[in-house]
């Protein structure tokens, strides 16, 4: 049992002697890779996130995406997560569904949503922290045409 503990904090990033540390001992980082290494230990096939980059400055919310896209590939998990983070939303998600007016008010590819006309979704996808996702991912889709 500890050799699996110990395999499942390296799959969520954290160095070994992470498992001897409180959380105040940690950086907050850390204590979210612990918080994914307890979810992992339950070889779940639904992982469920919530604001999962949160508190974490815009590199570690990177690493952290970057992470949870490799755990995905690595270990075949279908992954919900719930975020604000438009970071997360562009580079770390197949499909979105976004909400607003107590409902599911669209569900697809962050780039097919960002070309809706409800004005929710433009003022998110179309909204100055969004210019430069969305001409990034229509400059690739193109490209890749």
């Amino acid at each position: 049992l500890p050799e699996l503990g110990m395999l499942k904090i390296g799959l969520a990033g954290l160095p070994a002697d992470a498992a001897h540390k409180y959380p105040a001992e940690l950086s907050g980082g850390m204590v979210k890779r612990a918080a994914l290494a307890r979810a992992l230990a339950l070889d779940p096939e639904l992982l469920v996130l919530d604001e999962p980059t949160s508190g974490l400055d815009p590199i570690g919310g990177a690493a952290f995406d970057q992470l949870i896209r490799e755990l995905r590939d690595l270990l075949g998990l279908t992954i919900l997560q719930v975020t604000h983070d438009l970071d997360s939303i562009w580079h770390g998600s197949d499909t979105v569904a976004f909400l607003a007016r107590k409902k599911m008010l669209a569900v697809g590819p962050a780039a097919e949503l960002a070309q809706r006309d409800e004005p929710e979704l433009v003022a998110y996808f179309r909204g100055s922290r969004s210019a430069a996702y969305l001409h990034e991912m229509t400059h690739e889709t193109t490209s890749r045409g």
